[in-house]
């Protein structure tokens, strides 16, 4: 079965010029067009960009995806290293994160407890 480009888009759920976009990143083939008529898109293609849209879901980029989808044909092995990889960095993230949150948390406690409404810690500790 084939679809036409707006056809594709609303049964996604992604916008017209998102499909252009990743023709133009090479990340799908745009079909020939025919003398008359649409572009008609095959099953493969929309296979493709709905492992595009769910790998970004997951926080990969686009030039993670890429990568991904030029290891196809390749050994297991080599997806496996790259979701490593990109696990890694985001627990590395995950960890920054919760840095963050106990840093914020503190700045607020010290704001909440603060009696000096001419000095705000948390304006005072930025300054530092």
């Amino acid at each position: 079965m084939t679809r036409t480009i707006s056809r594709i888009a609303k049964e996604i759920g992604v916008n017209i010029e998102t499909i252009r976009f990743y023709e133009r990143r090479g990340l799908i083939e745009q079909p020939d067009k025919p003398e008359t008529g649409y572009r008609h898109y095959p099953d493969e293609t929309v296979n493709r960009i709905r492992f595009i849209k769910r790998a970004q879901e997951l926080g990969f980029t686009l030039d993670e995806i890429a990568n991904l989808l030029s290891l196809n044909d390749r050994p297991c092995s080599q997806v496996q290293e790259l979701t490593e990889h990109k696990l890694s960095a985001v627990k590395e993230k995950m960890a920054d994160l919760r840095r963050l949150e106990k840093a914020l948390k503190a700045l607020l406690t010290q704001c909440q407890s603060n009696d000096d409404d001419s000095r705000c810690p948390i304006i005072d500790s930025l300054l530092l």
